[in-house]
């Protein structure tokens, strides 16, 4: 696969593949904030570039979104948890403990502030640990409700952390979900749940697709356009 890379102002590197099958020109920038554009093989480059630049505005805000947040005293993480910061005079390292009540404690150095970058890491690990914790209890109980409700059985559901799909579904009817789905409203952590399901009846995203999809969720279109405000990072 031909590709070239290009910096360009005020935006940064920019990735330009050329894919065969490819009908358009996407856009897209990864959890680590990377900008790729696929397009035709015989498509030039420059039109790759001026496609980067006429979306300027919005690679902006997607840049933006890409950046890990600061996490702050009293944030909830996921449905259940909630973040706290502790000063400890006796600790010299930052650590961390999830206690059955939802708590998420950081315990940092009194003369550590809370954006100090280790104390970040610190967090954003348990974050993650207390996301998969609730994933893994309330995620595969609701995709099987979900299933028995529209006969769309599959073979086995697990949890992981992706860094740029909600989930997942194999040619054997095997789902993965994205433990960061617990930071989603119920409604779209159900219409992810769906879509997984549904490729266990059609596999390839085209019109049946979406209708099948429409079928099981009418407001398909609507929570489509609304998941694309969010992205598989800790907020």
């Amino acid at each position: 696969m031909a590709f070239k890379q290009f910096n360009l102002a005020d935006i940064g590197q920019v990735t330009i593949y050329k894919r065969r099958g490819a009908r358009q020109i996407r856009l897209t920038v990864d959890h680590g904030g990377q900008i790729k554009i696929s397009q035709p093989t015989w498509v030039p480059y420059a039109a790759g570039v001026r496609f980067a630049e006429s979306k300027r505005a919005w690679l902006t805000a997607q840049l933006q979104a890409s950046t890990p947040t600061v996490l702050t005293d009293g944030q909830m993480v996921g449905k259940q948890h909630r973040l706290r910061f502790v000063a400890d005079p006796t600790v010299t390292a930052a650590r961390s403990r999830l206690t059955p009540d939802g708590t998420i404690t950081v315990r940092h150095a009194a003369t550590v502030p809370v954006t100090d970058d280790r104390v970040q890491a610190v967090a954003r690990t348990a974050a993650i640990r207390a996301l998969r914790s609730e994933a893994e209890e309330l995620l595969p109980p609701r995709l099987r409700q979900l299933a028995e409700r529209h006969s769309l059985p599959f073979r086995s559901v697990s949890v992981r952390q992706l860094k740029g799909r909600w989930g997942s579904c194999d040619q054997s009817a095997n789902i993965t979900l994205n433990l960061f789905l617990m930071q989603l409203p119920w409604e779209l952590i159900d219409y992810v749940l769906l879509h997984e399901l549904t490729h266990t009846k059609l596999m390839r995203h085209g019109a049946p697709f979406w209708q099948q999809m429409a079928a099981y969720d009418p407001a398909t279109p609507m929570h489509r356009r609304q998941l694309r405000a969010y992205r598989p990072i800790i907020f």
